[in-house]
């Protein structure tokens, strides 16, 4: 694990050592699972690859005819 300093106004710092004494959890455990809920419903961000198109909807299947159709036969 590593050590992460984050600064907090002063409300929600009161909240986060309010709830972390109420729940007996620490406060970096408070924190800790509130990323993870956060960071569980955001999307991934797609690979940065050939197989990937501004439009992000080409499949590794489909790389070889996108290939052709863009840069013709001669590759």
């Amino acid at each position: 694990m590593s050590k992460t300093t984050l600064y907090l106004p002063v409300d929600l710092q009161q909240a986060l050592r309010a709830e972390a004494r109420r729940s007996g959890a620490s406060q970096a455990e408070l924190v800790r699972q509130a990323l993870v809920t956060f960071l569980r419903g955001r999307d991934r961000p797609l690979p940065k690859s050939i197989g990937i198109v501004a439009g992000g909807t080409l499949s590794g299947r489909d790389v070889k005819k996108w290939i052709r159709a863009t840069w013709g036969d001669h590759i």
